[in-house]
């Protein structure tokens, strides 16, 4: 077997990703096979990093290997494994070979080999072949010597990683905060490969080892809390708490409490001291999820906070010492909410010294289709289905359609698609494929989205036009509906209808006073 161009990937500089691709494109050659799949072991799951002759979601995908038998069988094992075409175990794969869109996976051959890397098990290699009898005596054998190349090649990309990280690393922190690594520290909810994200994740690995606030701006929807938790992870303070504390959902009486703590005797029904959530992220993180929320008079004590590092809790006489690093969240404009008053200049410019605008999912291009991937698995392990996939026109539509709710709107869409396949009767046992009409995304409008409103309103049943009556009447009748099931969906909490609904809180308060709902 000539093995040169996998020698000279060994001899040469070239990122992880870039690496591992040509590893399993010169495999899926060199063992003619339908699909080849490297996948790396994270906490429970196997995460494919690359893939050749699958269908492009398959990258966004996490196999759990409690689910997955053969990969289960494959990490058991130091040797080869191979299943038979008459094997009765399912195949992590059923459907998704690139080669096949549009139809079913028929009978084929498997085998992978478990890799390891310093005495830990790293992960699985995987081929599959769309032919009985491919994988004979010598395709084994072969496989077993390039097991070899392909865990040097994981152990030199891991080296290289580890050489950059010490070149970036801030200074230390001390014996007793320095983090022991861990398995899993990879990301299993941050998914894609588009430019938008690549760029992103290197800014926030740049930014991670300050103290300096961030603050995380995007639209509903986009993960602004997978990110905050990122910069956590990736930062000197990641062996100590991140707290998150959702500002939208803290009433205004008891805000000041739950972040800066009370003692007793503060206010009735404080029977005793309390610390606030600053004091639990000492040493740690705090991330401000929605802080354009926050009260005034709660802003006011924030700013002092992060000016000089003190605390006072509720009915205290002296303030106290906290070491605390803030990240903040919004999808508000707090520009125009500090021309509006509603939010402190001041704050504002402590909190965004370090503004990172995260991309919408309209604007990372296949991403869609990877986290779909992500979506499509998870779905169909909780429905217990053997396949679930996209059909070519699905993935079209996916990726034609603007996402207003960003991937938050993508996984309720990929949710309710299965379950409305689930609920046409299909069988658990075959391979089940969506098609773009399960998906509802061009329901009105020529293929142009729905908006909320109009979706929350279509859900249960329409308001009927009025004949000859004012169109105002019938959109205020729409938009009347719409809220009050968006409130009943959460139980009268106005913060997550206004949520659901894509609009601000304060807005919301706003049209439903002038529509006749009490808020």
């Amino acid at each position: 077997m000539d093995h040169s161009p996998l020698l000279a990937d060994l001899a040469t500089d070239l990122p992880q990703a870039v690496r591992l691709q040509r590893l399993a494109d010169h495999l899926r050659t060199r063992f003619h096979c339908g699909a080849v799949a490297l996948l790396q072991l994270e906490e429970g799951h196997l995460r494919p990093l690359a893939v050749e002759g699958l269908v492009r979601e398959a990258l966004g995908r996490r196999f759990a290997v409690s689910q997955h038998p053969r990969l289960a069988a494959i990490l058991a094992r130091r040797e080869v494994t191979c299943f038979d075409h008459d094997s009765t175990l399912p195949d992590p794969y059923d459907g998704l070979l690139d080669t096949l869109v549009g139809e079913p996976l028929p009978v084929h051959d498997c085998m992978g080999v478990s890799l390891w890397v310093d005495g830990q098990p790293w992960g699985v290699l995987t081929l599959d072949a769309l032919q009985t009898g491919t994988f004979g005596e010598a395709s084994r054998a072969a496989l077993a010597d390039c097991k070899v190349l392909v865990e040097a090649a994981v152990r030199i990309s891991r080296l290289e990683r580890e050489v950059q990280a010490l070149r970036n690393a801030p200074p230390a922190r001390g014996p007793d905060d320095e983090r022991a690594p861990r398995a899993g520290d990879a990301d299993l909810d941050i998914v894609g490969q588009s430019a938008p994200l690549l760029r992103l994740l290197h800014e926030l690995e740049v930014v991670a080892g300050s103290d300096l606030p961030v603050l995380l701006l995007g639209e509903t929807g986009v993960g602004k809390e997978l990110f905050a938790r990122r910069l956590h992870r990736q930062s000197p303070r990641a062996a100590r708490p991140l707290v998150h504390v959702n500002c939208a959902a803290l009433p205004e009486s008891l805000a000041e409490s739950e972040l800066f703590g009370h003692v007793r005797g503060a206010f009735s029904g404080a029977v005793t001291d309390r610390p606030g959530r600053f004091e639990a992220a000492e040493g740690g993180t705090l991330f401000l999820d929605e802080v354009g929320e926050l009260p005034l008079a709660v802003q006011a004590k924030l700013l002092r906070t992060l000016q000089n590092g003190e605390i006072q809790r509720l009915g205290a006489d002296r303030p106290r010492r906290v070491d605390v690093r803030v990240i903040a969240a919004t999808n508000r404009n707090l520009r125009e909410q500090v021309t509006a008053g509603a939010f402190r200049a001041d704050l504002y410019h402590r909190l965004s010294v370090y503004p990172v605008p995260i991309p919408p999912l309209r604007e990372r291009g296949n991403d869609v289709l990877l986290i779909a991937g992500r979506f499509l698995e998870l779905n169909r392990a909780r429905l217990g289905l053997r396949s679930l996939r996209l059909s070519t026109a699905a993935q079209d539509a996916l990726r034609r359609y603007p996402w207003p709710g960003n991937v938050r709107e993508l996984e309720h869409v990929i949710s309710r698609a299965a379950l409305k396949a689930l609920s046409r009767g299909v069988n658990r046992t075959d391979i089940v494929t969506l098609e773009a009409a399960l998906l509802d995304l061009d329901a009105e409008g020529g293929g142009m989205p729905r908006t909320p409103l109009a979706a929350a309103a279509a859900e249960e049943s329409p308001v009927p036009a009025t004949a000859g009556g004012p169109l105002r009447d019938a959109v205020d009748a729409c938009q009347r509906q719409a809220i009050a099931q968006a409130l009943a969906r959460h139980q009268g909490n106005w913060a997550r209808a206004a949520r659901d609904l894509e609009v601000d809180a304060s807005n919301l308060h706003k049209l439903a006073r002038r529509l006749g709902i009490k808020p």
